[in-house]
C-alpha cells in the first residue's frame, strides 16, 4: 500500500468504528422509553447507515487500488488520487456535519443535502479515470478480477446517479416512480460495490498460490457474468410490494442465489490456498467467517424468496438481519481480511486480541442476528398472521428480544474494535509493499 491508499484504509476503518458506535447508540435509543437529546434516533440512524456505507465503499476502493497496483505493476496517478481523497473525504465531512446539526435532504441511506452528489460525483469520476489510465491495453485477455472492478466502478457512478433522477420533476411528481428509482438504485449499487470486493477476494484467491489460471478460469467468468446480471435484475426483489411482474422478482432471486453460491467457492478456494505450514493467518480467519456468513444469508435469502413467507417477512427486522448479516459478516469480514494482507498485518506480530476479538464479534453476530430473525417473526406473525394494527400492541414482545439485539451488537463493536484499532496501526506503519509474495502478472 502507498501513502494516498494506506490513508483510505485508514479513513475506511475510521469509517467502520463510526459506524459501530453509532449503530450502537442508535439501538440503545431504539429499546429505552426515554432517552436524552443527544440520543436521538432519527439523527443516529442516517449516521450510522451513512458511515456503514461509506465504510464499505471506501474500503473496496482501498482493497481495489491495493490488489490492481500490485497486478498491474502502475501506481495509481497520484494527482487524481488525491483529488479524490479530498473531495471524498470532505464531502462525507460536510454530510456527517449536516445530519449532526439536522440539516437532512435526498433519500432513503443517501439522506444529505442533495448538493453533495456533486462533489461525491466528480470524486468517483476521477477514480474512474485514473482506472482507464492504469488499464490501458489490457482489455483483451485480461483476468477477471479486471473485469470485477471496472464493471464496479462504472455502475456505482451510474447507479449514484439514478439514485439522484428524484430531483426531477417527472420523477419526484409520481409517489410510486420515485419510490421504485429508489430502491431499484439501491438494490443495484450494492451488486457495483460487490464487484469491487469479490474483485479483490479473486485477485487475492489467484495471487497466493501464483495461480493466475484461476482468474481466467470459466468459473472466475461465469461469475464476473451473474455479477453483471445481479446489477442489472437483483434489485427486482426490493420492489416485491410495488405493483411489478412477478418474473422479474423471481429471476432477480434466482440471480442472487447463484452469485452468492459461486463467492462462497471462490472464497473456499482462497481459504484452501491460505493454508500453509505457518498455520492459520488471520486474513484466512476473516476470510474462513465470510465464507460461513455467505452460507448462512443464502438460507434466509432463499427463505425469504418464498413469496408465501416473504409476505411475513417484508418489512421485518428479519429484512435486517439480512443486510446486517451481508454487511457485517461478509463485506466487513472480506474487506478486513483484504487490508490485513496488504497491510501486512498477516507477518507482523499482532498478538491474541485481534483474533480474540475476530472470535468474539462472529459469536456476537450469531446472537445479533438470531434475535432479528426472532423479532422479525413475532411482528410479521401477529401483523400479517393475527392480524393486529395496533403497532404499540404488535411490537410490545418484539420489544424483548431487541434488547438482546442491542446487547449482541454491542459485544458485536467490542469485538470488532479489538480488530480495528490494531489493524489501523499496522496500516499507518505498513511499508509500500509489506507482502512478500511474488506479483501475478496481468
Amino acid at each position: 500500500m502507498n501513502g494516498p491508499v494506506r490513508t483510505l484504509a485508514v479513513l475506511a476503518l475510521v469509517l467502520l468504528m463510526a459506524a459501530l458506535l453509532f449503530g450502537l447508540l442508535a439501538g440503545i435509543a431504539f429499546v429505552l422509553p426515554q432517552t436524552p437529546p443527544w440520543l436521538d434516533f432519527t439523527r443516529l440512524r442516517p449516521l450510522h447507515t451513512t458511515t456503514a456505507l461509506f465504510w464499505i465503499v471506501t474500503g473496496a476502493v482501498a482493497v481495489m487500488l491495493a490488489s490492481r497496483t500490485d497486478a498491474v505493476g502502475k501506481e495509481p496517478h497520484l494527482p487524481l488520487l488525491h483529488g479524490f481523497l479530498i473531495l471524498w473525504a470532505g464531502s462525507l465531512a460536510i454530510v456527517l456535519v449536516s445530519y449532526l446539526v439536522g440539516q437532512f435532504g435526498g433519500r432513503e441511506y443517501w439522506e444529505f443535502p442533495p448538493w453533495l452528489a456533486l462533489p461525491i460525483g466528480l470524486a468517483w469520476v476521477m477514480l474512474l479515470i485514473d482506472h482507464a489510465r492504469a488499464l490501458r491495453g489490457r482489455g483483451q485477455g485480461a483476468p477477471m478480477y479486471l473485469w470485477m472492478w471496472t464493471t464496479g466502478l462504472i455502475f456505482f457512478l451510474f447507479t449514484f446517479v439514478e439514485q439522484n433522477l428524484w430531483l426531477l420533476p417527472v420523477i419526484r411528481s409520481s409517489y410510486l416512480r420515485d419510490l421504485t428509482v429508489q430502491w431499484k438504485s439501491n438494490g443495484s449499487m450494492v451488486g457495483a460495490w460487490n464487484q469491487l470486493i469479490y474483485g479483490a477476494s479473486l485477485y487475492l484467491a489467484a495471487r497466493v498460490p501464483g495461480n493466475e489460471a484461476l482468474a481466467r478460469s470459466g468459473k472466475a467468468h461465469a461469475f464476473w457474468l451473474l455479477g453483471l446480471a445481479n446489477l442489472m435484475f437483483n434489485w427486482g426483489h426490493h420492489l416485491y410490494n410495488a405493483p411489478t411482474a412477478g418474473w422479474l422478482r423471481h429471476a432477480a432471486y434466482a440471480i442472487s442465489m447463484a452469485e452468492w453460491l459461486i463467492l462462497f467457492d471462490i472464497l473456499r478456494d482462497l481459504r484452501r490456498s491460505q493454508a500453509g505450514s505457518t498455520g492459520t493467518t488471520f486474513s484466512q480467519r476473516c476470510l474462513r467467517a465470510a465464507g460461513h456468513w455467505v452460507l448462512l444469508n443464502l438460507i434466509l435469502a432463499l427463505l425469504m424468496s418464498v413469496p408465501a413467507i416473504n409476505r411475513y417477512t417484508h418489512g421485518t427486522h428479519i429484512t435486517v438481519a439480512h443486510a446486517m448479516g451481508a454487511t457485517i459478516g461478509i463485506n466487513t469480514f472480506i474487506l478486513l481480511g483484504c487490508i490485513a494482507h496488504w497491510s501486512g498485518f498477516d507477518g507482523a506480530r499482532t498478538g491474541r486480541w485481534p483474533r480474540v476479538g475476530l472470535r468474539i464479534a462472529v459469536i456476537a453476530l450469531h446472537v445479533l442476528w438470531s434475535a432479528l430473525i426472532v423479532a422479525g417473526v413475532l411482528k410479521g406473525w401477529r401483523s400479517m398472521g393475527l392480524g393486529m394494527t395496533d403497532h404499540a400492541e404488535v411490537m410490545r414482545p418484539v420489544m424483548s428480544v431487541l434488547v438482546v439485539f442491542v446487547l449482541a451488537g454491542a459485544a458485536v463493536a467490542g469485538g470488532l474494535m479489538l480488530v480495528v484499532i490494531p489493524l489501523m496501526r499496522q496500516v499507518v506503519i505498513a511499508r509500500q509493499e509489506a507482502p512478500t509474495e511474488p506479483r501475478v502478472s496481468a
